[in-house]
C-alpha cells in the first residue's frame, strides 16, 4: 500500500494529531475528534494508524551496517543516576572525530532516532543518542506506551542528565573535543536548553523545538541553526520573542521555515515527512556541523 503524505490529511486532522502526540488529548479524544474526518472507508482508528510511525518503511541505515561500529554507553548523571545511550561511529575512522549528541522526540530512543544517529555517523561523526526513558525501563517498543512513560519523568532530573551527558561527550575518547547537539520536537527544546547551560557547546540544531527561556538567552554562546515547519502554530508562536532575545543578546543564529510543512517534517516514518524540506534541512544540518565542529 502506498504510504500517505501530509497532503492526504486536513489541517484539522493534523491539529488533532499534534495534540495527541504531545499529550494534550487522549487516544479516545483523537478518535472522537477525527471521526468526522474519516471518509472514503477510512475509520478514525484507521486515520490514527495511517498517521503513526512505520519504522521499517523508513529505515535508511541497517543496525548491522558494516561501515559503522555501535555500542551502548552508560554515563553517570546526577538526575536519575545513570544515562544509557546508543553510540555510533564510522568503522574506518583513523583520527579523532566531532561528537554529535542526538536528542529524541517525546517517545524516547525509538528505532527512528537510532537510524538518525547512524545517518550522522556515516557523515564522519561520532553520534550518541541517549534514552531519557532509561530510568523507567527504556523505550518500550510501542509509541503509545512510550508517551505514557514520558509523562512520568521528572523533567528537572532529565534535563540535568542531558547536561551531564553533554559534558561527558565533550571529553569522549575518540572525540576531537568539539560537541554539537541536534534534537527533534522535545529534543529540539533540549537543544535550545543545552545552549543556555553549556558555554562550551560548539553548535546546536533544534528541529521544531520549544524555545529557550528568554531570560536565559544571553547565556547562549554556541551558534544555532533553527529549523521550523511552516504549519506548526504551537512551536512557532514562541519564535518572535525568541528571535528578539537572540538578536538582543548578539547570538549567532540561522533560522529557516520550510513552506507547507508540518511539525515533524523531518521524521520519515510518518506522513508528516516532507522529502524535499527534510533533505534540505539535513544538508544544512551536516554542513553546519562540518563548519563548527571540525578544525
Amino acid at each position: 500500500m502506498t504510504r500517505k503524505t501530509s497532503k492526504d490529511f486536513s489541517p484539522e486532522v493534523w491539529g488533532l494529531f499534534d495534540q495527541y502526540v504531545h499529550g494534550q488529548i487522549s487516544r479516545r479524544g483523537f478518535l472522537d475528534g477525527a471521526a468526522k474526518f474519516a471518509i472514503g472507508g477510512l475509520t478514525a482508528a484507521g486515520l490514527l494508524e495511517a498517521l503513526s510511525p512505520d519504522f521499517a518503511h523508513a529505515q535508511q541505515v541497517q543496525p548491522n551496517d558494516t561501515r559503522l561500529v555501535t555500542e551502548w554507553l552508560e554515563i553517570p548523571a546526577p538526575g536519575y543516576g545513570k544515562v544509557r545511550a546508543y553510540s555510533v561511529r564510522p568503522a574506518a575512522a583513523t583520527g579523532k572525530l566531532p561528537v554529535v549528541l542526538v536528542v529524541h522526540e517525546n517517545r524516547g530512543l525509538n528505532p527512528h532516532i537510532e537510524d538518525i544517529a547512524r545517518r550522522i555517523a556515516l557523515d564522519d561523526f561520532i553520534a550518541v543518542a541517549p534514552d531519557a526513558l532509561y530510568p523507567l525501563g527504556g523505550y518500550p517498543g510501542n509509541e503509545d506506551k512510550a508517551r505514557e512513560l514520558f509523562a512520568q519523568l521528572d523533567q528537572a532530573k532529565t534535563r540535568e542528565d542531558f547536561v551531564a551527558t553533554a559534558q561527558y561527550l565533550k571529553k569522549l575518547p575518540g572525540g576531537n573535543g568539539k560537541l554539537g547537539v541536534v534534537g527533534f520536537c522535545y529534543g529540539g527544546g533540549i537543544a535550545n536548553f543545552l545552549a543556555t547551560r553549556l558555554p562550551d557547546l560548539d553548535a546546536a540544531v533544534p528541529f521544531y523545538g520549544a524555545a529557550a527561556a528568554t531570560d536565559e538567552v544571553p547565556k547562549i554562546k554556541a551558534p544555532l541553526l533553527l529549523q521550523f515547519g511552516e504549519n506548526d502554530e504551537r512551536v512557532n508562536a514562541a519564535w518572535p520573542a525568541y528571535e528578539t532575545a537572540l538578536k538582543s543578546a548578539g547570538a549567532k543564529y540561522e533560522a529557516y521555515v520550510y513552506p507547507g510543512t508540518q511539525h515533524g517534517f523531518n521524521n520519515d516514518t510518518t506522513p508528516r515527512y516532507d522529502e524535499a524540506a527534510a533533505k534540505l534541512a539535513w544538508q544544512r544540518t551536516i554542513a553546519f556541523f562540518n563548519r563548527h565542529l571540525r578544525g
